[in-house]
């Protein structure tokens, strides 16, 4: 059910890495020396963006090639030198146009120094290469600097495209026959001839150099900084002085460069003079091109510090661990502030390029490959089904051949309907190096969301942005057409309760339930920032509780977020967008630790195995808002199933501490409903094999059926584990639920009017209720009187609506919120038009379905007919609301094939972006009990674990949400 509550301040503040405003902000010093790809900063920004994948990629192979193990730098992969007790010190005489910043004569910073050679495989010294030098100079707490420079004075790439076809070409290469190959003949294919010809020709020239110590090299930056008001500069490091004597090295050892550097500091200390070269003009020292040299002779080398590495021992422990701590450290020239930005394509690329490869090799980014036979033979494949489906829909295919075409649709969603709504950096900007995760949140989900992609903090979190399926379309002068609260009227409210036979009341509650954790748009306090909705002639509308009758319909606005002119309004999620219970553990930490037992026990505070109330009477849990007896039930149950977690953790595993179990407890219960609402509320309102299949297929693999496993090893060998056994993918989009998602989700119409308890036992009649009877804080009364099985058994036995037109329920027509009163089915018209959501042709064909030529192709239905044609200029005015609602669903479907669509994408999506639904869905962070809890949970175990008395009446042979057996009333003793 679609959200509605009431306005609420996030506690959570942090932004997403890519979250800024930086489109709308003025240009920073230095872009005047740039031109960005594509024509403008955000089209250079998704180039790069498909580079750093591309790189990422070149990783896997080189990691491959290597024979597997851990993953390398992508570059630069094996270390002579780790060393975290350098020192830069500027020179006394430092030219006063170069004082700038961190750079004043005099000024002496720590510095961390590494020394590589340049290639992704870790391979002989003696290998034809280049060397690498990365130095971290640390100002304070929050400002560092780090210097990237290379042996060879120009880059082979001028720019990031052919530095990524380089890349590529190269990928794996570990003999001179592959090398051959790449050069010769694949980076021809890539770049062009004349192209591959000028880059082989420079990395032959750097790598055939003779390297006999690295102490003795110079290094270039070989792309341009900006230095501060003395404007763009390339920097190199050169032996100052030249380099201390050393005996020749050895060099059939393979670390021969690494037992120089030894020897050296075992006697003395290294040193290297920083030294930068002032821009002149663009054709003789160019910025965006990397290949070019900005010689001394047009541009003096002017030393203005010095880098020293002390003498010291390398074979002591100390020494060793301190290398791997810079193993462990990720160098990436934007690490460093706005005055001393990178400058150039190639160093505007290398911002998302370091980022992607560092927390690839790190593990907190993963890598999803595609194999090479499900990418080829997909295409013939998805080709024929999308023929086919001209003229039969996928629904009335066979069973194995209308899984293989979802399988297809779904490829095909993912292309093109998961839009990428964050604003991100175009261009980008200068950051401190980033702190590392809390260890803490590599096990145990945080409470608002954030850490759950590691190396994207804030992505899914508490404030983050609803993404799009579809583009929006933001039309305000057509937000009162037609007349909401007309379409309302004639095509909404509910005339006669029509019920959905094959689902119960506890399937309506359910889908709430989950909605709360998912999905809140934050809404402007009542009576400040305002929706009007001017009524049809002749009609009024009280919009406060015994207030004036008035000509306009008024409810709270949505507030937006801050997003770059131009742009359609974007909305942030009060809720955090992933699937971790938070409807019953709270949005922050404050709400979350007050819902724990006193003292800090990882017990949820119960009374008497209800939930405990506040002072307004209404109950105390995760989210409250729009409460009714349905969701008493449900918070009630999976508080006391958190609970009998933690008892069974700390049974098992006497030693684990409180905070701890409560934690575990929660990554179980939150994997138990994710499964429950996969496996089992999914395929009950969806009631067909394929999709029963195809479900549990999502969660525990395919069937163990040869046919049924050798169309996915053919197509999507992916598909072959189950979701929870495979790695994170976000599919090209930063994860977040949509506005797309949001408005299939408005399922109201489930909702009756009114509902009759009774007597489990005996199946005595306790009394009939309207549903104003049970909603806010009433709801907990009539919970306990009736008792917790009583009441589910009650909703066990009822249907809920049918999810179509003329289904509203009467209660939600006139409800009072937050000092409001409102009709909700206008609120969902009102709000799907003003957030941008396409109307629902526009909607349909944008998930490839054929548009609507005349109403008779949405419904056969003749009065609904004649209202939509009555209502609606055109078929391309249909709200998206009603036209999802008059679809007729293929056969045994709760909703419709167009809300399926939105729904195929999104349900997988939620499971595969989720980090501890993937790769950490594993025993070492769950435990044992706790993996073994979720793989054998369901609902009907969950409502049998609190209510035993309730077993002979549960389904045989169906899910909890099907109907139950009735007990036929009989006296009682």
């Amino acid at each position: 059910m679609a959200e509605e509550t009431a306005p609420e301040r996030s506690t959570a503040e942090e932004t997403a890495p890519g979250r800024s405003t930086a489109e709308a902000t003025p240009p920073v010093p230095g872009h005047g020396y740039e031109r960005y790809a594509g024509g403008s900063p955000e089209a250079e920004r998704r180039l790069f963006e498909r580079l750093a994948r591309e790189l990422t990629r070149v990783q896997a192979v080189t990691r491959r090639a290597a024979g597997g193990g851990s993953l390398a730098r992508t570059f630069h992969a094996k270390a002579a030198l780790g060393m975290e007790n350098a020192r830069l010190r500027f020179r006394d005489d430092l030219p006063a146009e170069l004082r700038h910043g961190f750079a004043r004569p005099g000024a002496e910073y720590p510095a961390t120094v590494r020394i590589s050679n340049a290639s992704g495989a870790r391979q002989a010294d003696g290998t034809a290469d280049l060397r690498g030098l990365a130095v971290r100079v640390v100002v304070s707490g929050e400002e560092s600097h780090d210097l990237l420079a290379t042996n060879w004075p120009v880059s082979h790439a001028k720019d990031a495209r052919e530095f990524v076809a380089f890349a590529r070409a190269m990928a794996g290469a570990r003999t001179r026959l592959q090398a051959a190959v790449g050069l010769f003949v694949k980076l021809p294919l890539a770049v062009g001839p004349a192209t591959a010809r000028r880059m082989r020709r420079t990395v032959l020239a750097g790598t055939r150099h003779t390297v006999e110590s690295l102490a003795a090299e110079t290094y270039w930056s070989r792309g341009a900084i900006l230095w501060g008001t003395a404007g763009p500069v390339r920097y190199l490091l050169r032996p100052a002085g030249g380099a201390a004597s050393a005996p020749r090295p050895d060099r059939r050892d393979p670390n021969h460069l690494r037992r120089d550097l030894e020897r050296r500091l075992a006697t003395a200390d290294i040193a290297f003079d920083l030294c930068v070269q002032r821009y002149v003009d663009e054709a003789r020292t160019p910025v965006e091109d990397g290949s070019a040299d900005w010689r001394e002779a047009v541009a003096p080398a002017l030393p203005v510090a010095r880098l020293t590495i002390p003498g010291q021992d390398l074979d002591t422990a100390e020494a060793r661990a301190a290398a791997l701590r810079v193993e462990d450290l990720t160098f990436n020239p934007w690490y460093t502030t706005e005055d001393f930005r990178p400058l150039g394509n190639l160093n505007r690329a290398r911002k998302a390029a370091y980022e992607a490869s560092a927390a690839h090799r790190q593990g907190l980014r993963f890598l999803t490959e595609e194999p090479l036979r499900n990418r080829v033979l997909s295409v013939p494949a998805e080709a024929a089904f999308r023929l086919l489906n001209r003229f039969v829909p996928w629904h009335r295919l066979p069973t194995r051949a209308s899984l293989l075409n979802l399988l297809f649709l779904r490829k095909e969603l993912r292309r093109a309907n998961l839009v990428d709504t964050d604003v991100h950096e175009a261009p980008p900007r200068a950051v401190p190096v980033p702190r590392p995760p809390d260890e803490r949140l590599r096990t145990a989900r945080s409470y608002d969301g954030t850490y759950n992609d590691l190396s994207a903090p804030a992505m899914g979190s508490v404030g983050a942005a609803f993404g799009r399926n579809l583009a929006p379309v933001h039309r305000p002068d057509t937000f009162d057409t037609p007349n909401p609260v007309t379409v309302s009227r004639e095509l909404l409210h509910r005339e006669t309760f029509l019920p959905a036979t094959s689902l119960n009341v506890l399937a309506a509650a359910w889908i709430q339930f989950q909605v709360h954790d998912w999905v809140n748009h934050r809404r402007h306090p009542a009576g400040t920032k305002t929706v009007e909705v001017p009524l049809p002639s002749g009609m009024s509308w009280q919009n406060t509780p015994g207030g004036p009758a008035e000509r306009v319909m008024r409810f709270a606005e949505n507030e937006s977020l801050p997003v770059p002119d131009g742009r359609p309004p974007l909305f942030g999620n009060t809720a955090s967008h992933w699937w971790d219970g938070s409807e019953v553990y709270g949005e922050n930490e404050t709400t979350a630790r007050s819902l724990r037992t006193p003292g800090g026990g990882a017990d949820l505070r119960l009374e008497g195995g209800h939930l405990p109330t506040g002072r307004d009477g209404a109950p105390l849990s995760g989210f409250t808002d729009s409460w009714w007896l349905g969701l008493s039930v449900l918070h009630t149950l999976f508080a006391r199933e958190h609970n009998a977690v933690c008892a069974a953790l700390r049974q098992a595993y006497p030693s684990m501490g409180e905070e701890s179990v409560y934690h575990t407890a929660r990554l179980v219960v939150s994997a138990l409903i994710a499964k429950i609402h996969t496996v089992e509320w999914t395929p009950a309102i969806l009631a067909t094999e394929a999709l029963d299949i195809g479900l549990h297929t999502n969660w525990d693999g395919p069937p163990d059926k040869w046919l049924d496993k050798l169309g996915l090893w053919l197509f999507e060998s992916q598909a072959l584990t189950g979701i929870p056994a495979t790695l994170p993918d976000h599919h090209g989009a930063p994860y977040s639920l949509t506005e797309d998602f949001i408005t299939v989700y408005r399922m109201h119409p489930l909702i009756p009017d009114d509902f009759e308890l009774r007597e489990h036992h005996f199946g005595q009649r306790l009394e009939t209720v309207g549903f104003l009877d049970i909603n806010g804080t009433a709801a907990e009364g009539v919970l306990r009187k009736t008792g917790l099985a009583n009441t589910l058994y009650s909703f066990g036995i009822a249907h809920p609506g049918a999810i179509t037109l003329h289904n509203f329920p009467r209660a939600l027509t006139r409800f009072e919120r937050d000092g409001e009163l409102i009709d909700l089915s206008v609120v969902d018209l009102v709000r799907t038009r003003r957030r941008g959501v396409p109307r629902y042709d526009d909607f349909r064909a944008g998930l490839h379905r054929p548009r609507l030529r005349r109403f008779e192709d949405l419904t056969e239905n003749p009065e609904t007919l004649a209202r939509l044609k009555d209502v609606y200029a055109s078929v391309d005015e249909i709200d998206t609301v009603v036209g999802l609602l008059a679809e007729n669903p293929p056969t045994g479907f709760g909703f419709s094939d167009t809300a399926f669509r939105v729904f195929i994408l999104m349900a997988t999506r939620r499971l595969q972006s989720d980090r501890f639904l993937t790769v950490d869905f594993r025993p070492e962070i769950y435990t044992p009990l706790g993996i073994d809890w979720v793989r054998k949970g369901s609902m009907n175990t969950v409502i049998l674990r609190h209510c035993p008395d309730l077993a002979a009446l549960l389904p045989r042979t169906a899910t909890a949400f099907a109907p139950w057996r009735r007990v036929p009333p009989q006296p009682t003793p």
